[in-house]
């Protein structure tokens, strides 16, 4: 049952049609006959008594009595020595074909194999057929290059192919791992059905898009998924389309690609949001990328974590919305397993002029700890407490700074918080004397 589905998934509908039908009766036949000219091979005539068990037989076969088929049409053949090479290849023809039908390809081969054994008894159209239905057998049962060889003679016996049998040569070559020889087959069968101005299938563009890609030809694989994402747009294609492009470093047309990708709701995976917003931020369009996350947790396509919430929090602080950022941060520094969203929330704070709000946040971020740099929170938290006019705790905020630094060797907010102590103490002192002559 694995190779049933394995040969119905690979092979083009044309290819199957021609595999589950005897030869006798496939309108492939019909068709082929029709189309070549008269030919001249002559093959014995079928005796009206063969005709009959063989119209028995397929009666057995389409009343699912594959084996009651499979014992008249061996019967027949026991007595083969009576039978020109016509009947001995229709018989067979139709004992491979009630094998098939019971899954058993490797005695289906054998008959099939037999059929063409008769080689000129038999009609050209059902020695075509059985090339065919070779290939494909072989292909089924991993016999690759007997499937090759089988349907290069076919080809060669066909009048004027079409692109399938090269797309399922490429098929072949795909799996035996010779990508370059396969690359040849599927382009040729994707130029046939274009000079023949009949449409390429999704599948075709596919194969020849990962056989392309594993070559690294990325021109090539730009084109096919232009291609795919105008004829089968799907967001598969759009995500390859900007990756491709990220991959040989054009930014712009991954950007490119995944806007127009959003604007067609094709992005509808977390990643895909979180992935524009970042790619919008790196263009320096933060607006646009705090409007892309916000829409998407809205949605609850981007999960309202911690990590998505300063994301969101960021874009919007660099647009200049310094009130929209504030309750992001606030919601995402409740998520947090540091302190770096509260060190944000005091900066933005500091800025609005909340300093209430900023002192708590301060305390948040050494509290929950894991900041890169605790003497800079010390900053921010002093100055929001001296703009309360509360010098004492200030002081002792900037002493816990200028602590800090030393401990970091960091000279540069040892100098900031120095400076900052010597004025409060200065400021202390004025107040002071103020008082006093009051």
């Amino acid at each position: 049952m694995k190779k049933l589905r394995k040969f119905l998934t690979l092979c083009t509908a044309a290819l199957v049609v021609i595999a589950l039908q005897p030869a006798l009766s496939t309108e492939a036949q019909a068709a082929e006959e029709k189309k070549k000219p008269q030919k001249t091979r002559r093959v014995p005539s079928m005796s009206e008594s063969v005709y009959k068990r063989l119209a028995e037989a397929q009666e057995a076969i389409d009343a699912k009595d594959f084996n009651l088929s499979i014992e008249l049409l061996e019967e027949m053949l026991n007595r083969s020595r009576r039978f020109n090479g016509n009947e001995v290849g229709q018989v067979r023809n139709m004992l491979g074909y009630a094998w098939f039908l019971k899954e058993d390809y490797k005695k289906a081969i054998e008959q099939y194999k037999l059929v063409v054994a008769q080689g000129e008894d038999i009609p050209e159209g059902l020695e075509a057929t059985t090339l065919y239905t070779l290939a494909q057998l072989s292909f089924v049962e991993e016999a690759y290059q007997d499937a090759l060889d089988y349907m290069e003679t076919w080809i060669l016996k066909a009048n004027n192919p079409g692109p399938d049998p090269r797309i399922f040569m490429g098929q072949v070559y795909y799996q035996m791992k010779e990508f370059d020889k396969a690359i040849v087959q599927i382009e040729m069968g994707i130029d046939m059905a274009i000079e023949r101005g009949t449409k390429v299938k999704e599948n075709w563009w596919q194969l020849a898009n990962f056989l392309h890609y594993e070559n690294e030809n990325w021109p090539r694989v730009l084109e096919i998924l232009e291609i795919l994402v105008q004829e089968f747009p799907k967001r598969e294609y759009w995500i390859q389309l900007a990756g491709v492009h990220g991959t040989t470093g054009n930014e712009k047309g991954q950007l490119h690609a995944m806007q127009t990708a959003y604007a067609g709701d094709f992005l509808t995976k977390e990643t895909d949001l979180t992935n524009l917003a970042g790619l919008l931020m790196q263009e320096e369009v933060p607006y646009r990328a705090a409007l892309v996350l916000e829409k998407g947790i809205s949605e609850e396509i981007v999960e309202s974590s911690a990590k998505n919430l300063r994301s969101l929090g960021q874009a919007w602080q660099l647009s200049q919305e310094v009130d929209k950022a504030i309750p992001v941060f606030e919601n995402a520094a409740k998520l947090a397993d540091d302190g770096k969203i509260f060190e944000r929330l005091a900066y933005l704070y500091l800025e609005a002029d909340k300093f209430s709000e900023c002192v708590t946040a301060a305390n948040g971020a050494l509290n929950k700890g894991g900041l890169s740099k605790r003497q800079s929170t010390y900053v921010v938290r002093g100055m929001c407490l001296f703009n309360q006019d509360n010098l004492n705790d200030a002081r002792g905020s900037f002493v816990s700074c200028r602590n800090e630094s030393r401990k970091e060797e960091d000279a540069n907010n040892q100098r900031i918080c120095a400076s900052w102590i010597t004025y409060i103490d200065r400021e202390k002192i004025r107040l002071q004397r103020l008082a006093e002559a009051t």
